[in-house]
């Protein structure tokens, strides 16, 4: 297991990956996670079904849905090129000192019980969360190798504006689960 994919993260093991952790005092009350997507022209009921699980949670708890334009492909692209300035676009949208998490294939892939607890971590971390999801070709290997995590939903290939709906989803139901509330039975 490389070090940015444990199952569930304590700030311990943020000082162990040489990660600063220094609780934002504005965060230790209130918990932001953007989710950073790139592609911003997504069918309407994307938007609709994303804030649908956004808008349910609570006001010390905001999830933020930050759409950033792809890059265009022309005649022939340079994927490198894409995937560079991409990240470029996506490091500009992110939150100053975001504990950042990177969604990716090869990522840890977490139950609904134990994302629950990854949302107590973050909360606990006292600064913002960005949910990274890179374009068609992915997210940059640097980008991947700075993330303090990766997060896979699946080891399936899943539309990139679909898996918005299924973490705003997934994020109201750890919440749920770690408030006590009845939205989440199984």
């Amino acid at each position: 297991m490389s070090n940015n994919q444990w199952a569930i993260g304590t700030c311990s093991d943020l000082r162990h990956k040489n990660i600063e952790y220094s609780p934002d005092p504005d965060y230790l009350t209130k918990m932001k996670i953007d989710l950073l997507a790139i592609g911003d022209k997504m069918p309407v009921w994307v938007e609709t079904g994303f804030n649908e699980y956004a808008h349910r949670l609570p006001t010390d708890s905001v999830l933020q849905l930050r759409q950033v334009r792809a890059v265009s492909r022309g005649k022939k692209p340079s994927i490198t090129k894409i995937i560079a300035e991409e990240e470029k676009r996506l490091r500009s949208a992110m939150p100053n000192s975001a504990h950042i998490v990177a969604l990716d294939v090869m990522g840890k892939q977490w139950s609904t019980p134990q994302l629950a607890k990854q949302l107590n971590f973050w909360r606990e971390l006292g600064k913002p969360i960005a949910l990274v999801i890179g374009g068609a070709d992915g997210l940059s290997p640097n980008l991947l190798s700075q993330a303090a995590q990766s997060w896979s939903l699946s080891p399936l290939t899943i539309p990139h504006y679909l898996v918005r709906v299924i973490v705003a989803e997934q994020i109201y139901r750890a919440w749920s689960i770690l408030n006590g509330h009845p939205y989440h039975r199984a």
